[in-house]
């Protein structure tokens, strides 16, 4: 029986309306950090100094062997940059918010105040209802295709965080992206390297609070039972790249929907822009009981990257690769507690 947990308790309702900037940040901070990232390595840190929040790249929780140039791990950060906007806007606040204010520090991504006071909409509304139930959904998906008007909405979603969005049909395009897949899996599972590091952030018991509250439980990687004790001997040990790049290879064949993100530029704020934009877009298909999964390997391995792009028939990087469709639920990933990505400036003082 697959074990079920929430990541960690937040009631709306304990909201200090009547707080300081600062305390109001604070508690919105708690919803920032439901946002997805790579091997859920929850890769940011947040600094309050008075009326606004910081928000910086953790770059001790990069990935060296995934991710070399830290790109999935900013993406990772304008997630939750986009989680927290959701929650400012919930919350009657149109958020103030600069990226990159200091240009002679890397790690610092933004700075977030509370903006402008806001009156919620209803859509406001089902974007916050949506950060608890969104979380990535390894399945195979049902055989039910995704009305047009909702991929419509997707696409200009994209394009308002300045990022265009490329649905993948069926045919000969799908076919060309499927293999890069399946390449980029058998040459990443013979990489001992990537299979030590992908193996470091799988979590055989996950639930347990006494175990770290981040990586991948291996319930979601298909481990269950007394598979799960072992999961990550097995992974640091055998390579599987063959099973695992022919299973990828239907899920992304069969996908009802499939998408890649991409911008203009390769840049940390593309990067951060990116995922600002997957921010918005996994928020709102869950708003329409829709589920995602990312198929991001090719992106991954350097020589695979650009063949992605060929196979779109699109100028450009590519980002993201998302596969979407309807599936029976999963249970979500855990989240480390905000006292472990949060310190303040003033306490400093």
């Amino acid at each position: 029986m697959a074990t079920t947990f929430q990541p960690h308790s937040i009631f709306a309702g304990d909201f200090p309306a009547a707080g300081t900037p600062q305390e109001k940040l604070r508690f919105l901070l708690d919803y920032a950090i439901l946002a997805p990232s790579s091997h859920n390595s929850q890769p940011w840190r947040f600094r309050l100094h008075g009326e606004y929040v910081e928000l910086h790249a953790d770059r001790a929780r990069a990935l060296p062997i995934v991710d070399p140039q830290d790109r999935e791990l900013i993406i990772s950060c304008g997630a939750a940059l986009g989680h927290l906007q959701v929650a400012l806007r919930r919350f009657g606040y149109t958020g103030n918010i600069q990226v990159f204010p200091d240009p002679t520090n890397r790690d610092l991504l933004a700075c977030i105040g509370l903006g402008e006071t806001h009156l919620p909409t209803s859509h406001d509304e089902r974007l916050f209802q949506s950060l608890f139930a969104r979380h990535t959904n390894r399945n195979a998906f049902h055989k039910e295709y995704i009305p047009e008007e909702i991929v419509a909405r997707l696409e200009a979603e994209a394009k308002r965080e300045g990022v265009w969005m490329d649905v993948v049909p069926e045919g000969e395009r799908r076919e060309a992206l499927a293999q890069c897949i399946a390449q980029a899996d058998r040459d990443q599972l013979a990489d001992p390297r990537f299979r030590r590091e992908l193996a470091s952030w799988i979590r055989p018991h996950a639930a347990d609070p006494s175990l770290p509250q981040d990586g991948m439980p291996s319930e979601s990687l298909g481990m269950p039972g007394l598979i799960a004790d072992v999961g990550p001997f097995l992974v640091r040990t055998f390579d599987t790249g063959v099973l695992i790049s022919a299973r990828d290879r239907q899920l992304t064949i069969n996908s009802p929907l499939l998408v890649v993100f991409g911008t203009e530029e390769d840049t940390p704020l593309a990067w951060l822009q990116t995922g600002q934009a997957l921010s918005d877009l996994l928020l709102y298909v869950t708003t329409e009981g829709i589920v995602s999964s990312f198929m991001n390997a090719p992106l991954e391995v350097a020589e695979l990257r650009a063949q992605v792009g060929e196979a779109l028939r699109r100028e450009g990087y590519p980002q993201l690769v998302l596969r979407l469709g309807y599936s029976d639920p999963t249970a979500p990933s855990p989240r480390r507690p905000l006292s472990d990505v949060l310190e303040s400036a003033d306490a400093e003082q």
